[in-house]
């Protein structure tokens, strides 16, 4: 009785102070629940004191879902939690956290749960609540909007797989906030599950229809998207120099393509992505008679193919249909990828497919918000975002080893209302939608109704989420000093390179000076210095050294500093230079290029006439000296023949040796110059005329 008044006058003191005004101004709801619990009896007895004023409504409300009371749930909690969950710094949220993942359990078993506008506003306001959980945490002040953090979010929303899950949470969190500084409010939060809502219902009829029903049956495939239909947005599949439109079919194991003929459409083209085909799916230009005028295609390529199959998405602007294709299809490859690097099976195999069918559903879901600018699809699904995270690799690993997936036996089912410390998986998610993973016919025989979170821990995928994010930040960073540093046109690059390797250039250039001995004292001591370290086998002990050098370099640099930015590379650009002088800079390029290119062929060609005996005294000068560099090697020590090498071409050009060398210089290239090419027979391969 004493709790219970103590319980009654806080809660009618916070009202006449005003403290929940902005409960009562901006949200009705919670208003109401609040006067509620001040007048009922039963509810000031469940008033949680470790808990916030907002945390206890949402608690009310989880109990009220759970038609378990709230003293019942913290006894429940108390019960199965660990000692370092219920310490008493962590008490309050925690607590929150296995109130709301054993109501999403349930809610979630109700399969048009995304239309209930009450299951929307809990699960936000779940959110909201986790921010503030703890007795001692301040409110909301009065006029304030009431908005949700990427913290919260990023643990409450993975609670509901086809909301989001742990790898892509903050990138979608990003996505959702572009427009308000980085703080979810709810119209837009209720607008992307409204997006969801439709977009299931899309995949539920779609994968009911009659549409390829022949081929996808045995597998049980689900229909993920369609495109073609409408004849002002066709696709186009382009194979060798044929072309045809017609219709594109992406399901969660295969690609498939439906020529258009007059009134119908031709059987349907398979390409699977489900077998390891070696297949390549990448984006393509496309263009009128073979020409790369467009980039609006992908391009998909296996081995069961003789040649790639191009798929253009046309429209007036931009390559958003294409760049969304692209994504989508390469979630799924990427899915079966994952399935087969790891050699998963049964109901795993089951979730891995649910979570790529359900980040699709989520683009779908967020392209029909017309204010979030252009959309980076591949950075919302998770299959394609481990491609591209650093650490990725580790991010899959750790999804395919997850305790949190495999080890049933840490939790409860969820049909008698046990459990609780754990999200729902995606396979379950899937299963309370409607329609069930290939292969599994019966979640609760499976038993996989373990997700990604467990109260109060970080699971080892979170773990290496956030360790990959933290990476990726800095080669975000990196990458845009790089794009800063980028500069247009050849001549100011070759000038900015120039200046990066002038330390290089001048090493070279003393390098040749002491070796064509214009100061003949140096080049003297050099060569002693140099001789006395191959003979005394300290070449390693050499190069050691200027691996230290470098290093404490990069120490005093760093010391002397003081923490300061590097210092920036001063290029004097060179004249500019109009259209025609670019035109003709890029022609002389692309003539030096040839030339080298041209050179080195020559020098191919002369090798293999050597090697054929086509000139056959050459050929055995050359093999007599290959011969003695044989024996050479054989018999005479390494360390000797290194200091030859070095002698022979660093003395060249000493005053002793200089008539001479030039002498033998001379007749070398002479004898080169006497080898004839091997001949070279230029063959045009034949066109089939006759292909269409």
């Amino acid at each position: 009785m004493a709790v219970a008044s103590k319980t009654r006058n806080m809660l009618e003191g916070l009202v006449r102070e005003g403290s929940f005004k902005w409960l009562i101004g901006n949200r009705t709801l919670f208003g109401e629940e609040f006067e509620e619990m001040g007048k009922s009896p039963s509810a000031q007895r469940n008033w949680i004191p470790e808990l916030s004023p907002i945390a206890n409504i949402v608690v009310r409300r989880c109990s009220k879902v759970l038609g378990t009371p709230t003293i019942e749930l913290q006894g429940s909690f108390d019960k199965e939690a660990s000692d370092s969950v219920k310490h008493p710094s962590v008490y309050a949220r925690n607590f929150l956290e296995y109130c709301c993942f054993r109501t999403l359990a349930l809610s979630l078993q109700v399969a048009s749960h995304l239309g209930d506008k009450k299951f929307r506003r809990l699960t936000y306001d779940m959110m909201v609540a986790w921010e503030t959980p703890g007795a001692s945490e301040s409110l909301v002040h009065e006029g304030e909007d009431v908005t949700v953090g990427v913290q919260a979010f990023s643990r409450i929303a993975p609670a509901v797989p086809i909301i989001a899950n742990v790898v892509i949470s903050e990138n979608l969190f990003e996505v959702l906030t572009a427009s308000t500084g980085g703080r979810l409010h709810f119209f837009v939060y209720d607008k992307y599950l409204t997006g969801l809502e439709r977009a299931v219902k899309k995949l539920k009829s779609q994968s009911e229809s009659s549409l390829l029903s022949g081929v996808r049956s045995s597998r049980g495939e689900k229909i993920l998207e369609v495109d073609g239909t409408v004849t002002t947005q066709p696709v186009l599949e382009h194979v060798g120099m044929s072309t045809w439109p017609g219709r594109l079919t992406l399901t969660d194991h295969a690609l498939y393509f439906e020529p258009l003929r007059m009134v119908s459409y031709d059987d349907a083209k398979k390409y699977d992505l489900s077998d390891d085909l070696k297949q390549i799916v990448k984006p393509e230009l496309t263009g009128p008679w073979g020409t790369r005028l467009f980039d609006k295609a992908i391009m998909y390529k296996s081995t069961s193919l003789l040649e790639p199959v191009v798929m253009e998405f046309p429209e007036l602007k931009g390559h958003a249909r294409r760049d969304y294709w692209l994504a989508i299809v390469r979630e799924i490859l990427y899915a079966h990828r994952f399935v087969k690097k790891f050699q998963i099976t049964g109901v795993e195999r089951d979730e891995a497919l649910s979570m790529a069918v359900l980040g699709i559903l989520r683009i779908q879901a967020i392209r029909e918000f017309s204010s979030l600018g252009p959309l980076h699809c591949e950075d919302l699904l998770m299959f394609n975002l481990c491609d591209q995270l650093p650490g990725g690799d580790l991010i899959l690993e750790a999804l395919a080893n997850g305790s949190s997936i495999r080890e049933l036996d840490r939790t409860n089912s969820y049909d008698d209302g046990g459990g609780g410390m754990y999200s729902i998986s995606s396979l379950a998610m899937i299963s309370n939608l409607g329609f069930f993973g290939s292969g599994s016919n019966n979640l609760n025989e499976a038993g996989l109704v373990v997700g990604e979170i467990a109260v109060g821990e970080i699971s080892s995928l979170e773990r290496v989420v956030k360790e990959s994010r933290n990476s990726y930040k800095k080669v975000v960073v990196a990458q845009a000093t790089v794009d800063e540093v980028k500069v247009d046109g050849i001549d100011t690059n070759m000038a900015v390179m120039k200046e990066l390797l002038f330390p290089l250039i001048e090493v070279g250039k003393w390098l040749l000076s002491l070796a064509y001995w214009d100061n003949p004292l140096h080049s003297s001591i050099f060569c002693l210095v140099v001789t006395y370290i191959i003979c005394r086998g300290l070449l390693g002990y050499a190069f050691a050294f200027g691996l230290v050098f470098l290093a404490v370099f990069m120490v005093l640099n760093k010391y002397f500093s003081g923490g300061k930015a590097f210092h920036e590379v001063k290029v004097i650009a060179p004249p500019a230079m109009n259209t025609m002088e670019q035109l003709l800079a890029v022609q002389n390029a692309i003539s030096q290029a040839e030339g080298f290119i041209q050179d080195t062929n020559i020098v191919l060609l002369k090798l293999r006439g050597l090697m054929m005996s086509i000139y056959p005294q050459a050929s055995e000068k050359l093999s007599v000296a290959l011969f003695l560099s044989a024996l050479m090697l054989v018999l005479v020590p390494s360390k000797y023949i290194l200091l030859m090498v070095f002698l022979e071409n660093f003395t060249r050009y000493s005053p002793l040796r200089k008539a001479s060398s030039e002498r033998w210089m001379r007749r070398l290239r002479e004898w080169w110059f006497s080898i004839p090419a091997a001949p070279v027979v230029l063959e045009r391969e034949k066109e089939d005329k006759k292909r269409k």
